[in-house]
């Protein structure tokens, strides 16, 4: 609870800072096969050309690599800024590996498609899990269930959405189209680990012979599941610090905000989603 009320209000202050992909510009990227300049020496150069946006940034990639993003750039300005950089650093070995532009009109259509991907998922997990538990209405409602879990679900996206809130106040981490991947992600491993408990308790409350009160049934069926969400999350977690340290720039957020969400899931799945369902059957008795 500590951990969501820090990042809502990381949120709320400092908000995310959104990456080309949404709100319009250019990314270049530039690597030094002979050894990365200075950054402050780049700036200065970039700076004084005129050729970039007052907001421009710069941040190293790799090894000898550094990623310029700025506002949108014409092909001319584009080429300009790789020949002033040539010029003031001769011998640095310069190679463009990639470069970027996005328009604002575009930025913006995919900033309003990506929060309606997010709701649209949403609002079908709640029509699934009312579906496949309907077997359970005479317990406790489905619908109660679907909103248990998107609870729980808000839970697992808005820590990811926090710390990069954080990271991008502190570190200048900005936020792309892949961090949209990362989340629907974690909406979708985060419900799987939820429909695995739900689905246990569900057998455990249809069982004939079952004496167990609800809260009962829950608790058995978290322990009966644990062993397996626990090494589930190892196993993966694993892999995406494997690719957080060694899978590059390209990848290395996309893998924090997983490995922060895919934690976060199993968490919410015991902690949040299982004792919602206790606490609502114990108020419908009420």
């Amino acid at each position: 609870m500590t951990l969501t009320i820090l990042a809502i209000v990381a949120l709320a202050s400092y908000g995310l800072r959104l990456g080309v992909d949404f709100r319009g510009g250019s990314v270049l990227e530039i690597s030094f096969s002979a050894g990365r300049p200075e950054i402050n020496s780049i700036q200065t150069i970039l700076g004084g050309a005129s050729l970039l946006s007052k907001d421009f940034s710069i941040t190293p990639s790799q090894t000898n690599g550094i990623i310029v993003r700025t506002g949108e750039l014409s092909e001319a300005q584009h080429q300009a800024v790789i020949a002033s950089l040539k010029n003031a650093f001769p011998k640095a070995g310069l190679t463009e590996q990639k470069f970027d532009s996005v328009g604002p009109t575009v930025g913006k259509e995919l900033e309003s498609r990506s929060t309606k991907a997010v709701i649209f998922v949403l609002v079908a997990i709640v029509i699934y899990i009312a579906i496949v538990f309907r077997g359970m209405s005479r317990v406790l409602s489905p619908w109660i269930m679907g909103i248990a879990a998107i609870i729980a679900l808000l839970h697992d996206v808005i820590l990811p959405l926090g710390i990069f809130a954080l990271l991008g106040h502190t570190a200048g981490i900005e936020v792309t189209a892949v961090f949209v991947a990362a989340i629907l992600t974690i909406l979708g491993y985060s419900i799987s680990d939820t429909v695995v408990v739900f689905d246990r308790v569900r057998e455990n409350v249809l069982r004939k012979n079952s004496q167990d009160t609800f809260s009962a049934t829950v608790h058995k069926s978290i322990m009966q599941t644990l062993v397996r969400s626990l090494n589930t999350s190892a196993t993966t977690l694993l892999s995406l610090i494997a690719v957080y340290f060694f899978g590059g720039e390209s990848v290395k957020y996309f893998a924090l905000a997983l490995i922060i969400g895919i934690i976060a899931g199993t968490y919410s799945s015991i902690f949040i989603a299982s004792p919602i369902l206790v606490w609502w059957s114990g108020r419908k008795k009420r």
